[in-house]
């Protein structure tokens, strides 16, 4: 229950900054938002990390490169995200970003990569996906 919760507040969140993005960049660009943008989180979680210190700063070394550079993903979320809503509305930029996100999953699901459990393909899975792909086809008529 407490990760759907989260779920629910991730994609709240998303899209609250996804429009809130799009607004400052018709201020300042969208380079200069995207670096606002993560230069405040990084404040506030820097912020909650001093206040909370509930890692094991140490064990750094620990985690695999490729792993250690997965915030850089935000910086192509938030230039993409603010740009696609500039282009064609908040409503479509989110169901397409979406459905984008469902399908990566379940990509990274089915074969398991990066230490994911590797859950079998079902044609029930396969039809959910052409389902929700047809729905953002379908919005967008």
């Amino acid at each position: 229950m407490k990760g759907a919760l989260f779920s629910l507040l991730g994609g709240l969140c998303i899209t609250m900054q996804g429009i809130f993005n799009a607004r400052m960049s018709d201020a300042i660009g969208g380079w200069h938002t995207t670096s606002m943008v993560h230069i405040v989180a990084f404040t506030i979680a820097i912020g909650i990390y001093l206040k909370v210190r509930d890692g094991k700063g140490k064990s750094f070394r620990k985690v695999p490169f490729l792993y250690l550079i997965g915030g850089s993903f935000g910086v192509i979320v938030v230039f993409s995200e603010l740009t696609a809503i500039h282009k064609i509305g908040p409503a479509a930029a989110i169901a397409i970003l979406l459905v984008s996100q469902i399908g990566m999953a379940f990509i990274i699901e089915s074969r398991g990569w990066f230490g994911e459990k590797k859950i079998p393909v079902t044609l029930r899975q396969g039809l959910g996906l052409m389902m929700m792909l047809a729905g953002v086809v379908l919005f967008q008529l």
